[in-house]
């Protein structure tokens, strides 16, 4: 494992994304977010997806030149159709609109239909924060996560996230959360390194755990039933809603290379000042945030933790394991890029 700068990775992705015919200007939001989610420390849905992306990109399952589509439905809602383009760039573009409507009606909610994998979902909720709203995302995936009593796969991840506006330069309180015990991108990460995982976390075609990222092929849910009901709901509000798929319905993310996912999300704005207030709301907020900490210093307000990682990794380096680059470097070779692993000699300032 190396630690790289993040300024040059970001670069050498744009780089890669261009080369599979991506837009420019998406290339750039793609590469951007997948950096800033490793900076963050959140590995699973960071620059190791970059892999994955190209695979999908090259088959022509994501859409490298989407034209995209946004339909307002009512004062306060609409539809984005995202063409079978990236997840990512469709989730900020349709999270744009919601922000517009907002600060014109005092909510945003749109429903997103024809995306693909969009990444880490705290993405969008902080965007949104930080323009002043209150923002809730959902987005759900294909079967990876056994319900609560099954042995079978059946919902997806299905995550949740909500991120709340703090005074100017501070950083949003987000939560981003997954109702799976883990994501699955954790366990094809152990897979590529060949390393264990935490008993608990999955179950084998048997339905019983195991230790052996290779040998799991369902997670189980956060909380048992709790997250099982959250994963429905999450399901229904991304798939039915926006008509598309759910659950076992869905393409699979790792299986169907060659056909579109066919997925949804659904992106909510709030604004604050339809209540209380931006300036009252953002100060409390950060008041919370200090009297729970008052209490012991130990504790964290929810998004505290990729808070810390990013100061830390903006100036160490985002961890690359070595798996990860030899992917990469086979990914340079194809696309006539030079290799990822010349970073490797790139001093981290």
């Amino acid at each position: 494992m190396v630690r790289l700068p993040h300024s040059q990775i970001q670069a050498w992705i744009e780089r890669a994304l261009v080369a599979a015919q991506v837009l420019p200007d998406h290339a750039k939001i793609i590469a951007q977010a997948l950096v800033q989610t490793s900076l963050w420390g959140i590995d699973s849905h960071g620059i190791a997806r970059l892999p994955h992306y190209l695979n999908r990109l090259t088959r022509r399952s994501i859409n490298p030149r989407p034209v995209f589509q946004f339909e307002r439905t009512g004062p306060a809602t609409g539809r984005f159709n995202g063409d079978h383009g990236h997840g990512i760039v469709i989730c900020f573009e349709a999270s744009r609109h919601a922000v517009n409507l907002a600060r014109e009606v005092g909510a945003g909610v749109v429903g997103i239909f024809h995306s693909s994998h969009c990444g880490a979902i705290g993405l969008y909720s902080r965007d949104i924060a930080k323009k002043g709203l209150i923002g809730i995302v959902f987005t759900h995936s294909d079967s990876f996560v056994v319900p609560h009593g099954g042995k079978k796969a059946f919902f997806g991840t299905n995550p949740i996230s909500i991120a709340l506006p703090r005074p100017e330069p501070l950083e949003p309180v987000c939560l981003d959360l997954a109702t799976s015990i883990v994501p699955w991108n954790r366990i094809m990460n152990a897979r590529r390194e060949n390393t264990p995982v935490p008993l608990g976390l999955g179950v084998d075609e048997n339905g019983e755990e195991t230790t052996d990222p290779h040998r799991i092929v369902a997670l189980k849910p956060v909380g048992e039933h709790k997250g099982y009901a959250l994963a429905f709901v999450i399901d229904a509000l991304c798939g039915p809603l926006n008509g598309m798929p759910f659950g076992p319905h869905i393409p699979k993310m790792y299986g169907d290379l060659d056909q579109y996912r066919y997925l949804g999300s659904l992106i909510i704005a709030i604004d604050p000042n339809r209540f209380i207030g931006l300036a009252h709301f953002a100060s409390t907020v950060d008041r919370m945030c200090q009297e729970i900490k008052s209490e012991n210093p130990s504790i964290l307000f929810p998004g505290e933790p990729e808070i810390r990682n990013a100061q830390q990794r903006s100036t160490e380096g985002i961890p690359v394991e070595d798996a990860l680059i030899s992917e990469l470097d086979a990914w340079a070779t194809r696309l006539a890029l030079p290799t990822f692993s010349t970073l490797c000699h790139t001093p981290v300032l």
